[in-house]
């Protein structure tokens, strides 16, 4: 079994002057589940090399058992410093595709032709296709082979409103999660800011947070064993 991670390359939190990334738990432990069931991960980003890490969560109230393993694992480490570039991965060499999270997937991941056409090829060819917690966003141009939105009339979630505003970044971000997915015709469902939440629809899986990144990593893990 072989998994494709798709990273964001995106480092600029807006124009904060502070830095954004992917989030290390949505990155760690969704590896971990699947690593260690035999699953051969890739990793890929769309300027290929080291992505960005949302120094937010590295802080002493975001680590886990995953990320604590991360932190130790010399050897994963030095894999995230060699990503693949997005635009040299092709659907066909992998039986499903994992995008982690952060807020760095707003900017770039969605805008991405090279994510969008990645996708694409990953639904035509019926295989599963996951995303945690900001990471839903890297759906707003993905279109079904009708022309319509993947995700119009699909069950799915992915970051709240009231999550966002949490962390006090609803002005900063470019769109938020929750009104994208409604926007695109989606069947958006959330539980408390927070909570894990892990949605399937077909061969579709959503996390609402980082509490839902291992969740949706053995969802995952479940549609590949079948």
């Amino acid at each position: 079994m072989k998994v494709l991670f798709v990273l964001t390359s995106h480092a600029e939190l807006g124009d904060t002057g502070k830095k954004t990334g992917f989030w290390v738990e949505e990155f760690a432990a969704p590896y971990y589940v699947l690593a260690d069931a035999g699953v051969e991960v890739t990793l890929a980003s769309p300027e290929g090399g080291e992505p960005p890490i949302d120094p937010s969560s590295e802080a002493p109230g975001a680590q886990t058992e995953a990320t604590e393993r991360y932190n130790q694992d010399a050897a994963l480490q030095e894999k995230l410093r060699n990503t693949k570039k997005l635009s040299q991965v092709s659907a066909d060499d992998f039986d499903a595709v994992f995008y982690p999270g952060g807020h760095g997937p707003l900017w770039d991941l969605t805008e991405s032709a090279d994510s969008v056409k990645l996708i694409e090829a990953f639904a035509k060819q019926k295989k599963p296709v996951a995303a945690v917690c900001h990471a839903p966003a890297v759906f707003a141009k993905v279109k079904n082979e009708d022309g319509e939105p993947l995700v119009k009339g699909k069950k799915v979630t992915g970051f709240t409103n009231s999550e966002e505003d949490a962390v006090q970044l609803t002005e900063v971000v470019p769109f938020l999660v929750e009104e994208k997915m409604k926007e695109l015709g989606a069947n958006y469902s959330k539980k408390d800011d927070w909570q894990p939440h892990v949605v399937r629809d077909g061969l579709l899986i959503t996390g609402q947070n980082p509490a839902s990144s291992e969740g949706a990593a053995q969802e995952l893990l479940k549609l590949l064993q079948k």
